[in-house]
């Protein structure tokens, strides 16, 4: 049900950003770790959950109607066979706009990870090199407080980790491990 090559067929066929394609594998991997963590038997569900959570980015216009990301991406989802009432609603509920509720761990973990990652490609950025390898877990958490690096990040998303009983200062290197892993994909 969660095939990841069918799920990068739907990514590719709807999204074209390259910048967006690039946040959608980051957020499927630290998505991925998440899953090993938290629900190792769904671990997939999590990892596709993250990858195709922003599917709609490309179609739905965030500034103008942020209610429709998401409901757009279950709408094409339905369309294409794909995913599950699991799936959708955590897509939902990683967007405020739709207020659908966090309800579940995959819930709580979309809603937190989708904002993080862009949030350390702001930190490698900063970097001389651009290298995602240079950037240290305490980069990333001395960060938190600077509010105004990266001030579109949502810092009460990626802080909410800490529902699950996951230490923000662990997510954040759970999550820099994800994002390191595939720096290539990244171009990072």
């Amino acid at each position: 049900m969660y095939n990841r090559k069918r799920a990068i067929e739907i990514l590719t066929r709807h999204l074209e950003t390259e910048y967006l394609v690039r946040h959608s594998y980051a957020v499927e991997a630290v998505m991925r770790k998440l899953g090993k963590k938290f629900d190792p038997e769904r671990e997939d569900l999590w990892a596709v959950t993250g990858l195709l959570h922003d599917l709609d980015a490309d179609l739905v216009d965030y500034r103008a109607n942020p209610e429709l990301h998401g409901p757009k991406t279950v709408e094409i989802l339905k369309e294409e066979g794909f995913g599950d009432e699991v799936m959708y609603h955590a897509i939902m509920a990683h967007n405020k706009s739709t207020k659908t509720p966090i309800k579940s761990p995959l819930d709580r973990a979309i809603y937190a990870a989708d904002p993080i990652t862009g949030f350390i490609n702001a930190i490698t950025l900063v970097y001389p090199d651009k290298k995602i390898e240079k950037v240290k877990v305490k980069s990333i958490t001395k960060r938190m407080y600077e509010t105004r690096f990266a001030a579109g990040a949502d810092r009460e998303a990626m802080w909410s980790i800490e529902e699950l009983d996951m230490d923000f200062r662990d997510f954040a290197e759970l999550s820099l491990k994800a994002m390191k892993e595939i720096s290539g994909v990244l171009g990072l």
